[in-house]
């Protein structure tokens, strides 16, 4: 315990730093790139007849603030704001905290990543085993292939695919949108079934571009820990051969669990070919329309929140893997 928690503390403090990197690179990256909706409404007002003064108050009432002050101080302002978890108003979405935009448009996101991302790694991983033992036969071969072809199509592909198929050649799946709008939202029947439905192509995205990666990986792991010798010395025991499964399977799982926590980091980002071609409204597609309206707020919000989670999912790999791999353990407290 007392190692989990010296470890724990470790990257918090890193983790912590990190953000304040992040953040500040991010803060003067997007104050750089061209364009203000908000310098464009306010000359727009002016040309229009309004004095200077007015024209300024009627766009800090619109947008529920305006920058004012050097850069350094704005940044000042940033970073006591981010402190107090306040990242400020959505120039985009006028009277909406981007905190508050985030948060709607996260479980759009995390949701239908988490569910394809986990189904992949099950069923990848239970057929990367039996792809590695059965490795010189037709079907373990046909499976290597299978997890090879997945692998090399990009995401937005496979989205386009199954669109085609499932929702025009085949219309038996929605092609876009989140949810029916003739359905009230709410716990009932028709609404949920609609966030199925809806859910059903982009989840099935996730999962098949991910499947690839974990068949050969758990294959990969599989063949390495076939060579160890307690495989060698659990078969001249005569142990059953269930048990010698059980055996290869846990120790080659565990560069796994790793791989999918850090995986499961990067879903806030969302993917945005897939949000996109999905019109799904998660991360992904906020993140798009941010950059497109030059919401400066917007877009460092998506970014510091892609970064904690990415910052988070390598503490709970970490920290797992000490848990369920006593070599670890055992080689920090003799050190």
């Amino acid at each position: 315990m007392a190692l989990i928690a010296r470890r724990l503390a470790g990257h918090l403090a890193r983790g912590f730093v990190m953000i304040l990197v992040v953040a500040t690179i991010s803060f003067f990256i997007i104050n750089n790139i061209p364009g203000d909706p908000m310098a464009a409404r306010y000359e727009k007002l002016v040309e229009q007849g309004m004095s200077p003064e007015a024209a300024a108050q009627a766009v800090k009432v619109l947008y529920g603030f305006l920058p004012d002050g050097t850069l350094w101080q704005q940044y000042t302002d940033y970073m006591t704001g981010l402190l107090h978890l306040d990242l400020g108003m959505s120039v985009s979405r006028p009277g909406s905290s981007v905190v508050d935009v985030l948060t709607d448009a996260a479980k759009w996101t995390v949701l239908p990543v988490l569910a394809g991302t986990l189904l992949s790694f099950f069923v990848g991983i239970l057929l990367g085993v039996y792809a590695a033992i059965k490795r010189t036969g037709k079907l373990g071969d046909a499976l290597a292939i299978s997890g090879s072809l997945l692998h090399g199509i990009p995401q937005y592909v496979l989205a386009m695919l199954l669109v085609v198929i499932f929702a025009t050649l085949l219309p038996i799946l929605p092609a876009d949108g989140s949810v029916d709008i003739l359905f009230e939202p709410g716990f009932n029947a028709g609404y949920i079934g609609s966030l199925v439905e809806h859910a059903v192509l982009p989840v099935a995205t996730y999962a098949l571009s991910a499947y690839g990666g974990w068949i050969l990986a758990m294959k990969s792991s599989v063949v390495t820990v076939l060579g160890d010798d307690f495989i060698l010395a659990a078969e001249l025991r005569g142990m059953k051969r269930s048990i010698v499964f059980r055996y290869i399977a846990r120790n080659a799982i565990l560069p796994l669990f790793t791989m999918l926590a850090l995986s499961l980091g990067l879903l806030l980002g969302g993917a945005v070919f897939i949000e996109k071609i999905f019109n799904y409204p998660g991360l992904g597609w906020l993140l798009i329309s941010g950059v497109q309206d030059r919401d400066y707020g917007l877009m460092g919000g998506a970014f510091l929140l892609i970064t904690v989670g990415t910052i988070i999912a390598n503490i709970v790999a970490d920290l797992f893997y000490t848990v369920i791999d006593p070599r670890v353990r055992s080689g920090e407290e003799g050190s």
